[in-house]
């Protein structure tokens, strides 16, 4: 990669500093896979350093600063603040380029990161039965729908890639079912082992509020063995999506999200904060077929 270009990670941000330094320590462990790769971070809240801040730090001494918003799912900040922060950058250094990658998404990448914690977690639990085995894919939860349907796809890649006869979502915040509701209607259907598998990249208030709530959870339910996953960001695919990205393997046509008819998008219009004229690939950037299945009967509860 060209020395005249910075990599911008944009993180999201945390109330809990130690997430905010997880996402440091990963740049650090970034730039040692590539010595020669310039690597700024900003946050978009909860940091000392933002976004407007951040993008003056990757502009200064660059001709081309690439902005990869480090998060998983994008709701009103990443579809509100960041491009509105990227216009007001492009104005205040008219000469250095500024492009942007999407966001991580839900693609097949994060689904390996995603069963590498499921494989893990079923040994944790001497590798039961996986058709008394409920597994709940715990999200942080939007009051964007398209996000939290990003993870309900998540929710069906792996139920269609595994033997397991419930897969269930769940999140943490702002919006439902949680997971108490969800580790109760799965109890009830019969399963004696369930796998939480949270989906967060790092450490946070939120992760730390999970932990109390299995804690509590196997106290009410004596009878069924609990596995909790943990965050996975420092995980090797990670790395491996960024270094795509940065080689331009995802990098849409002057895009950045695809968020037509959301509610941010009319909301930016309204305020002329990002053009939406362009267009974006998928969320996996490519078409995927998945044709071997495991089941050939109904599971009305796995989510569609």
């Amino acid at each position: 990669m060209d020395n005249s270009t910075t990599l911008l990670l944009v993180g999201h941000g945390s109330r809990n500093q130690e997430g905010n330094k997880e996402i440091q320590h990963f740049a650090a462990d970034w730039r040692q896979r590539h010595a020669d790769w310039r690597i700024e971070v900003c946050f978009i809240e909860h940091a000392d350093v933002l976004l407007t801040e951040g993008m003056d730090r990757a502009a200064k001494n660059a001709r081309r600063v690439l902005v990869i918003p480090f998060i998983l799912n994008a709701a009103g900040h990443v579809k509100m603040e960041l491009p509105a922060a990227l216009n007001a950058a492009r104005l205040s250094h008219p000469k250095v380029e500024f492009l942007v990658t999407r966001h991580l998404g839900m693609g097949r990448e994060i689904l390996a990161v995603l069963q590498g914690q499921l494989a893990r977690l079923m040994k944790s639990l001497a590798m039961p039965d996986p058709q008394t085995t409920g597994v709940i894919l715990l999200g942080r939860g939007s009051s964007d729908a398209g996000a939290n349907g990003e993870l309900a796809k998540m929710a069906r890649w792996i139920f269609e890639d595994n033997e397991h006869e419930l897969v269930d979502l769940a999140f943490t915040s702002i919006t439902w079912p949680r997971l108490e509701t969800v580790v109760q209607r799965q109890a009830r259907l019969g399963m004696t082992q369930v796998c939480i598998v949270p989906v967060y990249l790092f450490t946070g208030v939120l992760m730390e509020r999970i932990k109390s709530q299995v804690e509590r959870l196997k106290a009410q339910y004596p009878g069924i063995a609990f596995a909790l996953g943990t965050h996975f960001g420092f995980d090797k695919g990670i790395f491996d999506l960024l270094d795509a990205k940065v080689a331009g393997h995802e990098l849409p046509e002057g895009g950045l999200l695809e968020c037509d008819g959301c509610k941010y998008r009319k909301a930016a219009e309204a305020e002329h904060l990002h053009d939406h004229s362009h267009t974006t690939t998928g969320a996996c950037g490519h078409a995927y077929e998945h044709e071997h299945r495991h089941h050939d009967h109904l599971h009305p509860h796995v989510p569609a």
